[in-house]
């Protein structure tokens, strides 16, 4: 999320051994990731569960759901593994990043999911 060079050039340089810290331009803003996984994971854990609201979470200002262990069928998401998504927000300050990825948690539904609550806490000062 904080990458602004383009990804595939940066991938060809470090492949080809010309990749320096000079070469990747970086976004001074704040990320965090919330993984959104499968209830029972890590241990035995269903898969096939309908996925709801992943456009309204992109909607949400300067967040990407990745996916992991999703899969689609006839325009729809469902759950395929055990980490399922990796909600992810950038801000300005670390603060507005949580704030923004657990909005986007939220808007986010399939059976048995769930996700820790305390990403990030530590690095926060409360």
């Amino acid at each position: 999320m904080r990458l602004e060079s383009d990804l595939v050039d940066a991938l060809e340089a470090s492949i080809q051994g010309r990749a320096s810290e000079g070469d990747f331009k970086w976004s001074p803003d704040a990320s965090v990731c919330v993984v959104m996984a499968s209830g029972g994971y890590p241990g035995t854990f269903a898969v096939g569960k309908r996925i709801d609201g992943l456009e309204e979470a992109a909607a949400v200002e300067d967040v990407k759901v990745f996916h992991a262990g999703t899969s689609k069928r006839d325009g729809v998401y469902y759950t395929s593994g055990g980490r399922v998504l990796g909600v992810t927000a950038r801000a300005p300050d670390l603060d507005t990043a949580i704030e923004q990825a657990y909005a986007a948690c939220g808007k986010i539904s399939f059976e048995g999911a769930h996700y820790r609550k305390d990403i990030a806490a530590r690095a926060v000062k409360r």
